[in-house]
């Protein structure tokens, strides 16, 4: 029995997936059809599945294999973090601050798919940078997307843990802007998010620690290190996370610059300065 895109927005609302309409109408961009005829043989084969994974509640970017952010398309996989809109506020602040005819160099600490780090190149054509993750398998996404964009050349990757206690000797000093996006959702609040968060995003790039706060603890003692004088760092925070992320940094000497909000609203983005 073939599928017809009515069809295909009805068994998604009836499965509680938000902006039915529009999942439909991606889904049947994915598979090149037209969303006014109807879908048969090989192809509803194909769609049956997809509709199959996100009744599971496998997001539509885990089962696409791609996902936008800001001004590009990133591959993702199991193995990163879904890039998210409101981290797209940490990429625009980091932009900002980062001049455009002076060679800069960038850290981004928790790479995953490497989305910020590229997205920032990608607007400042004189910067380069380290990508550093505990996971080599998320690297791998990360240097799938440099190649796919062309920046190869500018990003170093780095399998690394700023818990390891020769980070700095392994990733070295003097950077410019360091960027991050850290664990930061506290353990026993794992059990509590989404489905389509807890079940296919890495838990190694969910678990913040008891508090929510461990991973900015120890990058907080990384920073004034790695920083050149007067460079900056931009972290990502959870909701209500931010004032207490700042004084957990200025504690360590660096100075709070600016809290940004993302598009609702939410404390996102906190960034110091040395």
């Amino acid at each position: 029995m073939s599928l017809s895109f009515n069809d295909v927005v009805r068994i998604l609302a009836e499965g509680k997936i938000p902006s039915p309409r529009l999942e439909a109408r991606i889904l049947f961009e994915y598979l090149e059809v037209d969303q006014f005829a109807p879908v048969d043989g090989a192809q509803e084969v194909r769609l049956r599945e997809l509709l199959r994974k996100r009744l599971a509640h496998a997001p539509l970017d885990k089962i696409l294999g791609k996902r936008e952010f800001y001004k590009n398309t990133f591959a993702v996989s199991k193995d990163v973090l879904t890039p998210r809109p409101d981290t797209e506020v940490l990429v625009e602040a980091a932009i900002e601050l980062i001049p455009k005819k002076i060679p800069q160099k960038i850290l981004d600490l928790g790479t995953g798919s490497g989305c910020i780090l590229l997205s920032v190149l990608g607007d400042c054509p004189k910067a380069c940078g380290m990508a550093v993750d505990k996971s080599e398998a998320a690297l791998a996404v990360a240097r799938h997307n440099a190649e796919a964009l062309g920046m190869s050349n500018r990003v170093t990757f780095m399998n690394a843990s700023w818990l390891d206690a020769d980070f700095e000797e392994h990733v070295g000093v003097g950077f410019d802007i360091i960027v991050s996006n850290p664990p930061y959702i506290p353990t026993s609040d794992i059990l509590t998010l989404e489905p389509e968060v807890r079940q296919y995003d890495p838990i190694l790039a969910l678990d913040g620690g008891k508090d929510g706060f461990e991973h900015y603890q120890k990058i907080a003692e990384l920073a004034p290190h790695l920083l050149k004088q007067g460079g900056y760092i931009l972290l990502e925070a959870g909701q209500g996370q931010a004032q207490r992320i700042a004084e957990i940094f200025e504690h360590e000497g660096l100075h709070l610059s600016e809290i940004r909000p993302d598009l609702s609203g939410i404390e996102r983005c906190v960034i110091l300065k040395k």
